[in-house]
């Protein structure tokens, strides 16, 4: 199996021996040993995955590394978490996945009006089975508990990814600022219910959804 590791905050470093590994195309910034890289089409598994990509005008681009040696992945100098999947599932938005174990299968979801107020398309990522899956974030990300009888309120803009049992439900017209008696603020939340964990970077993506 493939073996992962960091090096450092920003660079993922994939030990192989004959296995593969998928990751974002264009992230292999160096590799060492014999590595053959094949494009992927699509970012979910089979016809529907491409289909939905395609009709939602969402972009993400796929290689599969195989080889011997060690390959290294980067994303523009972001940081990268490693989340272990032992038969969970992963929600995780397409611009910041890296890369996964062969052995994960990965497809898409809908998100509607989440996605969306988040500028990500009506159409997330999923990544389910065992095994490793490299996760960017604008900064340190932060994880976060949701258990029950104790909601979780996340900007659309800042929420990377989560994983374990939980709902959410799309909350508007509550704003961060209003609570602090000035006249604007964040219009759009996620709420997340339930039992899991959230992962939230500490800078906001441009959405739509912001300040008013």
């Amino acid at each position: 199996m493939a073996q992962f590791r960091m090096q450092g905050s920003k660079v993922l470093a994939v030990d192989l021996a004959g296995d593969s590994v998928k990751a974002r195309q264009g992230s292999m910034v160096a590799y060492e040993g014999q590595m053959n890289f094949k494009k992927m089409s699509g970012g979910g598994e089979g016809l529907r995955g491409m289909v939905t990509r395609r009709l939602t005008g969402e972009s993400m681009q796929v290689m599969e590394v195989q080889g011997q040696g060690t390959c290294y992945f980067a994303d523009r100098a972001t940081e990268i978490n490693l989340v272990r999947l032992n038969g969970e599932r992963l929600h995780v938005e397409a611009s910041n996945l890296l890369a996964t174990e062969a052995t994960l299968r990965t497809g898409t979801e809908f998100t509607g009006l989440r996605g969306a107020s988040a500028g990500n398309g009506l159409f997330t990522t999923k990544v389910e089975g065992v095994g490793w899956a490299a996760v960017t974030s604008a900064g340190p990300a932060i994880v976060l508990r949701v258990a029950p009888g104790l909601p979780l309120r996340v900007d659309p803009g800042a929420y990377v990814a989560h994983t374990g049992n939980l709902q959410q439900h799309f909350r508007t017209g509550v704003t961060w600022r209003a609570m602090l008696g000035e006249s604007s603020g964040e219009s759009f939340q996620i709420e997340f219910e339930g039992d899991g964990l959230v992962y939230v970077q500490p800078s906001e993506r441009a959405t739509f959804a912001g300040d008013f």
